[in-house]
């Protein structure tokens, strides 16, 4: 743990729309926690039903909004890295202490990525498809290249891309040589490798391949908006990167040649969903650092992304489960039984969202930062 005694205002030339972009997407994973989505979904309403639809990822051919949030996430941590190694230079590290730390960091994301399958099986389980797990790999390789030019780094995913594409297409093994199919492809017969079991997940482990440039692209991004451009060109080389790679996406889609699949992170879904992520990332650092917008309604989500590390591993463990259980549905079912089963469950996932937020809060008050 990592305890900070002071905590200022955002330095100068510090990018405030990335600490809101971690935030809200760290606060959304929360809010799932709470099974709040659920209960959208599972709403008879024709509005809140397709609003709990986009909260959760698509069956298998498609994209919902809840498919972007991993995306989201692995952009973001990119974005970080070259601000996080200039702050490091800055104070008189060596490039070799920093990248034995970028070294430990990935080691320490792999083993708290396969601990939470640990825990939750109750037995020794590899399983390394949650989002930790792949963030071992493509920050570390986000690091890596994040010197070499713009166009090293765009080659370099597009080729991994390509690659991986390739050989879902083309692998051999009967009964796995199906690639968009589930369960019968390369990324399940990789599962079914790594795992030991005749049927794993359907989430691929393979994923950490073509998500890779999620997070280099992230590293892009971090380095065009370190530099001495104006906000406007920024802005405008967001704006021609994400609609460029959305376009690529869907168009891959539409004309039946890759479909858009998460579970299995095909290229399509790669470069929509990346696209998808540049822009959103393009209109946060629009309105918050150019026009200078939403500077209260920011902070509200900055504040949990300053310990994103703690209360994603804090939910994942099932804490948001005794939160609700133990202390809010009590009071829920005491306060508001009248108003129905449905909305005393509504209330009570409303409750333990805000507690979450809550335990952010105090240790941001207390300037603690937990970081690895």
């Amino acid at each position: 743990m990592k305890t900070q005694t002071s905590f200022a205002p955002p330095l100068p030339g510090r990018i405030t729309s990335v600490d809101f972009f971690r935030g809200f997407t760290m606060f959304l994973l929360a809010g799932e926690s709470t099974r709040l989505y659920s209960l959208l979904l599972e709403n008879k309403n024709p509005v809140l039903h397709f609003i709990g639809n986009q909260l959760h990822h698509h069956q298998w051919h498609g994209l919902h909004f809840w498919d972007l949030i991993q995306p989201f996430f692995m952009f973001i941590v990119g974005v970080a890295i070259p601000f996080a190694v200039a702050n490091r230079l800055k104070k008189g590290e060596t490039w070799s202490r920093i990248t034995r730390h970028a070294v430990i960091r990935s080691l320490t994301l792999l083993f708290l990525g396969w601990a939470l399958y640990f825990t939750a099986a109750g037995k020794l389980v590899f399983r390394f498809q949650n989002v930790l797990a792949q963030l071992s790999v493509t920050y570390l390789v986000a690091f890596l290249i994040m010197n070499k030019s713009f166009r090293f780094q765009l080659v370099f995913t597009l080729v991994i891309l390509l690659l991986i594409d390739l050989a879902y297409r083309f692998f051999p093994v009967e009964g796995f040589n199906n690639p968009w199919v589930n369960y019968h492809n390369l990324g399940a017969w990789f599962n079914n490798l790594i795992e030991g079991v005749d049927k794993a997940s359907e989430w691929a482990t393979l994923n950490f391949v073509s998500t890779t440039a999620h997070t280099v692209w992230g590293a892009m991004c971090g380095k065009l908006l370190m530099s001495e451009r104006s906000s406007s060109d920024k802005i405008k080389i967001l704006l021609i990167a994400g609609l460029t790679a959305l376009v690529a996406g869907y168009a891959l889609d539409i004309l039946n040649i890759t479909p858009i699949i998460k579970k299995i992170a095909t290229v399509s879904f790669v470069l929509a969903s990346g696209g998808w992520t540049i822009l959103a990332l393009c209109l946060c650092y629009w309105l918050i650092d150019v026009k200078g917008l939403m500077s209260g309604f920011s902070k509200f989500f900055i504040i949990v992304g300053m310990n994103s590390l703690f209360i994603y591993m804090f939910f994942e463990l099932g804490f948001t489960r005794i939160i609700s259980n133990r202390i809010v549905n009590p009071f829920s079912k005491l306060l508001f039984s009248w108003s129905g089963e449905t909305m005393t469950a509504i209330i009570t996932g409303l409750g333990a969202w805000a507690i979450l937020w809550y335990i952010c809060y105090w240790l941001y008050k207390n300037r603690v930062f937990i970081k690895i």
